[in-house]
């Protein structure tokens, strides 16, 4: 059992964050044992005719838990809440040549490096070169056409878990999080991994829901990295689901015009003006006039989180989908 020993501070430096690199990470795992990961076969069955052509055994390697441990480098903690691939890429690129090296001897400390990943040890340059363009190519393949229905997901779900923050404090962040999750004497206690007790020291702890984690709880402990839990965000059980107006959509779209129909439905989750612009090969400013249409109305509602206004359905604009 890992124990996060929590101080005053810790609870209030407590943050989230969103990782593309994260999803990337887990996600070859549900393509490795997809039978484990049935959650993600509609997934699954279209990344791996996507990905045909592309070598990314050294990924896989590493991202493959054999004793138990993957190497943290290949998917550092963000260093901001909502990370850009862009910038966790160039996170894995600058590791130092020397915690490459002792994580990979972690991760590989009962058996022999497999060749796929030894230009990490014998040429570490090289080698990150190498894993950060996989990486890339991976994501433009297999993550980047979903990306904004999950991160959509993900959204939704730390805004949720923002607003009990609100309405309870910190430790109901913590109530509903994992079932292997629990908050007992000033300990974040995870029933999983070696025996272990992780002060905090005010450094707080980092928050990171990921699609692809589902159905397991994930925990960084080593320094240098932000100690972090990973876990599987609400409503990932809808993220492959159809098109809420994929049957008798035809009534509502009649009643309010055909694309303001489809980002009703599509609002099942939060989703900003881009994610629903990008979502329908549409303009942001035609979106927007639409989603405030829609609001006038009391179909649908805005929240800010940061930088960002998210839009959900309101109870009205669910039962009207349903009576649809």
């Amino acid at each position: 059992m890992i124990r996060f020993l929590f101080g005053h501070e810790d609870l209030v430096r407590t943050r989230f964050a969103i990782s593309p690199l994260f999803d990337l990470t887990w996600s070859t795992e549900v393509l490795r044992d997809p039978a484990r990961h049935s959650l993600h076969l509609p997934w699954a069955r279209e990344a791996r005719a996507r990905l045909e052509g592309l070598d990314y055994a050294m990924l896989d390697v590493l991202a493959t838990a054999g004793t138990g441990y993957v190497p943290d480098f290949i998917a550092p903690p963000p260093t901001s809440p909502l990370a850009e691939l862009d910038e966790q890429i160039a996170q894995v690129r600058a590791t130092p040549h020397e915690r490459v090296a002792l994580e990979l001897g972690w991760r590989f400390k009962a058996e022999s490096v497999p060749d796929a990943v030894r230009p990490l040890l014998d040429d570490p340059e090289r080698g990150l070169a190498e894993l950060t363009r996989i990486m890339a190519e991976y994501y433009e393949r297999a993550i980047g056409p979903w990306w904004p229905q999950i991160r959509a997901a993900l959204e939704a779900d730390v805004l949720h878990r923002a607003r009990r923050i609100t309405a309870g404090g910190a430790i109901e962040v913590f109530e509903d999080l994992h079932p292997y999750v629990s908050w007992r004497d000033g300990a974040l206690e995870i029933d999983r991994g070696p025996d272990l007790d992780v002060d905090l020291r005010g450094r707080g702890l980092l928050l990171m829901p990921a699609a692809f984690a589902w159905p397991e709880v994930f925990a960084m402990v080593d320094e240098p990295w932000q100690p972090s839990v990973i876990y599987t965000p609400r409503g990932v059980g809808m993220l492959w689901a159809p098109d809420e107006d994929d049957g008798d959509g035809d009534a509502l779209a009649a009643l309010l015009g055909r694309r303001r129909a489809a980002i009703l439905a599509a609002l099942g989750t939060p989703a900003a003006t881009n994610d629903l612009a990008e979502r329908f090969g549409a303009s942001a400013a035609g979106v927007n006039e639409h989603l405030g249409i829609l609001r006038r109305a009391g179909l649908v509602r805005a929240a800010r989180d940061g930088r960002r206004v998210l839009y959900e359905r309101t109870e009205i604009g669910d039962a009207l989908l349903r009576g649809s």
